[in-house]
Order: C-alpha cells, then sequence, then structure tokens
C-alpha cells in the first residue's frame, strides 16, 4: 500500500522534476509513521516526505506533487467509505440507529462529491482570499500569498495539464484500497483459518479507513481501533475477539 502512494506523488511530480521510487517509498514510510506518531497527523507526514527527499527535489515542486496526490487520495478514501457503507446496508441487519448514521454518511460523502465538482467547475482561489483578509496589507507575508494562489492554480489545472498520468494515478489510489481489504482477507484467515467473504473484507476495510479518517489525530490510535473494530465485529455478529485481534495484528 504504501509503494501505490509513492508511486502516486511520484505521478504528481512537474516535469523536469523527477523523483526515483525507491526514494518516494523511503519518504511515504518515514512521514506516514511521523504522521502516526504525533496528533499532528498529515501536517506533519506531508512535510516530512518533502523534507526527506529535498536533495533530490526542490521543496516547492514537492509539496505541491503531495497536496496534489492527497487530494486525489482524500477522494479514493471517500469513495472507498460511500461504497463499502453502501454495501454494509445490504448486507447486513443493522441497528436502526447504525442504520441511520451510515444513510447520514452517505448522503455527507455525495455532498463532499458535489462540493468539489463546483470547486473544479468554478476554481475559486478560496485560501488566497482568506489569507489576503487576514494578512496586513503591506506585510511581508503577502508574498507567501501569491504562492500560495499560483499552488492553488497548479491545483485546479492539474487534470487538464496531466491528462496523461491520470489514468495511473487513479489505478494506484484504488489500488491501495484493493491491498487494504486483501489484507483484511490475510489478516482474517490466518485468525480463523478461513478467509471471510470478499465483500465482507470490503466492508471491513471501509471501517477501518473511517476509524483511520475519524481518529488520526491519535498517536498510532491507541486503544481506537481494538474498541471500534471489536465493537463493529460483535455489532455484525462475529464476536469482538475477532476485530480486536484483528486490529492488533494490523497495527
Amino acid at each position: 500500500r504504501f509503494a501505490m502512494r509513492a508511486t502516486a506523488w511520484t505521478l504528481c511530480l512537474e516535469p523536469p522534476h523527477r523523483l526515483p521510487f525507491r526514494a518516494a517509498f523511503a519518504a511515504v514510510v518515514a512521514g506516514d509513521a511521523i504522521g502516526n506518531l504525533t496528533p499532528l497527523g498529515i501536517f506533519a507526514s506531508e512535510p516530512a516526505k518533502a523534507a526527506f527527499v529535498h536533495d533530490r527535489v526542490p521543496l516547492g515542486p514537492a509539496l505541491t506533487a503531495l497536496a496534489i496526490e492527497n487530494i486525489f487520495y482524500i477522494l479514493s478514501v471517500a469513495a472507498m467509505i460511500a461504497l463499502s457503507t453502501a454495501a454494509l446496508l445490504m448486507e447486513f441487519s443493522l441497528p436502526p440507529p447504525v442504520r441511520h448514521a451510515a444513510w447520514v454518511s452517505l448522503v455527507a460523502i455525495a455532498g463532499g462529491f458535489v462540493v468539489v465538482a463546483v470547486l473544479l467547475w468554478k476554481q475559486p482561489a478560496l485560501v488566497t482570499r482568506a489569507l489576503s483578509r487576514v494578512i496586513p496589507s503591506g506585510s511581508r507575508l503577502h508574498d507567501r500569498v501569491g504562492q500560495l494562489h499560483d499552488l492553488e492554480e497548479q491545483i485546479y489545472t492539474f487534470a487538464v495539464r496531466r491528462r496523461g498520468v491520470l489514468a495511473p494515478l487513479v489505478a494506484a489510489e484504488a489500488m491501495f484500497h484493493v491491498l487494504g481489504v486483501m489484507e483484511v482477507q490475510l489478516t482474517w484467515w490466518l485468525i480463523q483459518g478461513a478467509p471471510p467473504a470478499l465483500m465482507t473484507a470490503f466492508i471491513f476495510e471501509g471501517a477501518n479507513r473511517l476509524v483511520q479518517v475519524l481518529f488520526k489525530f491519535v498517536p498510532l490510535r491507541t486503544g481506537v481501533d481494538e474498541l471500534t473494530t471489536g465493537s463493529f465485529t460483535e455489532m455484525l455478529g462475529f464476536g469482538a475477539a475477532l476485530g480486536t485481534t484483528m486490529a492488533i495484528v494490523r497495527k
């Protein structure tokens, strides 16, 4: 899975800058470790990745590529959570409060995709406008605001400028989740002696991804993975011990 994120990052780099896969992979692993060990999450992991490869790629292009890759990753995570939630509603009989929460999350994710589509169409410089109103005129920070405006422009126009990399980029982000489902199947099989149904593994990986999004600020998600996964497997009739053990093994 880390190899897929590293591949996606290299695809987002603007020519003539290039980043060897080996360096990108090492940076992704190191950055992810820092993000998991601290409550700062992506605010620590992404700058750490760029700093890790500063001798190969300038900081600006590296951070821009990371910002673009993270947008594609976040969209893929939202799609994964939405699809697994829909599968959960179809495959299992859920308590009414959980079913209602699942429907609310589906509506929220659908609304999020609509907002993203509108932003890509309108291309408003939201960050630049907000900072321009906050930062006093004549401040040295106005130069930074101009750089942020350029970054926003690069993000908005990436799909138009780099159409050739869109398919492999989307494929790399999708494969990240496919490998997560395979990881669930393998872990379940080694614990139980038989793998779960593919749809069940898909649902569990979607739930795991949701927990990671919601509790990214908790270092190593200590106790969170075990409690949530155990509660989830118990609710679906597989027993709390299976979920707790899976969370510990995967961690």
